[in-house]
């Protein structure tokens, strides 16, 4: 007892503060957010191409349903792609109200078209600041809400369970102090995994931390093969790669071979517009082949002023797009699989809810929609909270709870070596292009791995579950390809369901007697 606190939090538990996270609270009050960095910080503030609603003269949810699903391999779940899509007008609007300034003229929203999309309905906000202003928007609502209690520097370590419900988290302040968070409903929305890969868009935070903690949870799991190579990351030797934005192919920039010739004109009717896995992989496919790529964007009209987040990326690095191509690579940007949720946001566990990238819906299939990512995010916390609201849950007395066995022994601090190792196997042997003599190599290797970091144990955790999964997949679809199965096969045309087993005591006293 004396090496933990406990607290009780008189509401809903949100585990990350990104647009689910944050739009959850707003939308949910009275709850707490715990976030192991500051308040917004993650990936949503870095998404640059925008937010995809049918809310131009033309367009409907229909079409934008039938797009995403058009570019999903077809496994993705057809109802939730039209519930999606149906909110993405209200959830744009909800924002407005919320005062994000989103670009328009004489007061009409400005759209632009990305791969994938029939119509042009991004919305954007800045050129390609989208992420920023709407997570600018989402802070400061949230600090003027005195309802919901915000903890900042709360490195999560694993979900705490009580007779097989979820009853709160394990975690460690920015003190060292190792508390249980307990509440009455828990909701994950802890983003994505990019840092699992050496070449990635994601920010550090990226670490996989709430999908592992479902994982040793025993919570079921989907689709975590599906990993989306962003085709077009500024290739100039940073971690994580700048972005070079979809848009700026939507306003017609082209990509470049090392011979000055465009390439997409000969892979896809669609060229440079087509879905993002033919796109990746044909950037990488060339570049394996010892092969410079640029993108070309010295014909785009005005990029200081349309794209100056791509601008000042260029730029810093000694490169001015309007006159001179930029190179690219792709680089892990998004995972379309993670914890099952159903049509409520409801995973497998009693007492716990996901949102956002770390949900596995079943709206992205095999490739995801560009640009349908925040929009998720925002219906997917309205779901939450709505059924949160009218199921009003309450904490069950319980006297122990359990958690995993490592939980006790990790620590807050880095592994480098350990980390290095993990992102250079996965972004070698599970990336863009696989084989199944790479991914037994990099399944082999991984378990001989170990360490007792949090952040890198929740890496290696993902590494393993995405590279098993990716094993198990016997054809290409989507974003998974595999060159020993070239070809989609129509009976491994469904989800991947995963059952992990939960590793946790039965018994976890004196850890936490409760009253």
């Amino acid at each position: 007892m004396s090496h933990f606190d406990t607290v009780e939090a008189t509401g809903p538990l949100i585990i990350g503060s990104g647009i689910a996270g944050l739009s959850t609270a707003l939308l949910l009050g009275d709850c707490t957010v715990v976030t192991k960095t500051g308040l917004g910080a993650g990936s949503s503030v870095w998404a640059q191409g925008g937010i995809a609603a049918a809310v131009g003269e033309g367009d409907s949810p229909r079409r934008h349903a039938a797009d995403t699903v058009a570019v999903s391999g077809g496994i993705a779940d057809v109802a939730i792609a039209a519930a999606i899509t149906a909110q993405a007008p209200d959830r744009i609007q909800w924002l407005r109200d919320l005062g994000a300034r989103f670009d328009t003229t004489d007061g009409t929203l400005e759209l632009s078209r990305e791969a994938g999309h029939s119509r042009s309905r991004i919305v954007h906000a800045h050129g390609d600041a989208t992420g920023k202003e709407v997570m600018r928007t989402l802070r400061n609502a949230t600090q003027a809400r005195p309802d919901i209690d915000v903890v900042e520097g709360f490195l999560a370590v694993d979900l705490a369970v009580a007779n097989g419900t979820v009853v709160g988290v394990f975690g460690i302040r920015s003190s060292g102090t190792r508390t249980l968070l307990l509440a009455p409903a828990t909701i994950l929305a802890t983003g994505g995994l990019g840092q699992v890969f050496a070449h990635t868009t994601n920010p550090s935070e990226a670490t996989a931390d709430g999908l592992a903690m479902a994982a040793r949870a025993g919570a079921r799991l989907a689709d975590l093969e599906f990993v989306q190579f962003h085709p077009t990351a500024l290739d100039v030797g940073l971690d994580p790669m700048p972005l070079l934005t979809e848009a700026l192919r939507g306003a017609g920039a082209y990509l470049l071979d090392d011979a000055g010739e465009r390439f997409m004109l000969k892979v896809h009717p669609a060229s440079e517009l087509a879905p993002r896995d033919v796109v990746a992989r044909a950037i990488w496919s060339h570049r394996a082949a010892g092969r410079r790529i640029t993108m070309d964007a010295r014909h785009v009209r005005d990029i200081p002023h349309r794209f100056p987040t791509v601008y000042g990326f260029a730029t810093s690095a000694g490169i001015d797009p309007a006159t001179m191509p930029m190179p690219v690579s792709p680089a892990a940007h998004y995972h379309m699989g993670g914890v099952v949720t159903d049509s409520l946001g409801r995973t497998s566990l009693q007492g716990l809810w996901a949102t956002g990238e770390v949900a596995g819906t079943g709206l992205h299939g095999a490739n995801r929609l560009a640009s349908n990512s925040l929009l998720e995010g925002l219906a997917n916390a309205h779901i939450v909270a709505q059924d949160i609201r009218t199921s009003d849950p309450k904490r069950p007395h319980v006297r122990t709870v359990e958690i995993p066995r490592d939980a006790l022994h990790l620590e807050r601090r880095d592994d480098a070596d350990v980390r290095s190792r993990i992102r250079e196997l996965m972004s070698s042997c599970v990336g863009v292009i696989r084989h199944q003599s790479n991914m037994e190599r990099a399944r082999e290797q991984l378990g001989t791995l170990a360490t007792n970091s949090i952040t890198v144990f929740n890496l290696l955790t993902a590494a393993r579950l995405v590279t098993t999964a990716a094993l198990a997949r016997t054809e290409s679809r989507g974003s998974h390809y595999r060159t020993d199965y070239p070809q989609p096969d129509p009976r491994q045309a469904h989800r991947s369901i995963v059952d992990p087993d939960p590793v946790y005591y039965t018994a976890i006293h004196p850890l936490v007697p409760l009253s």
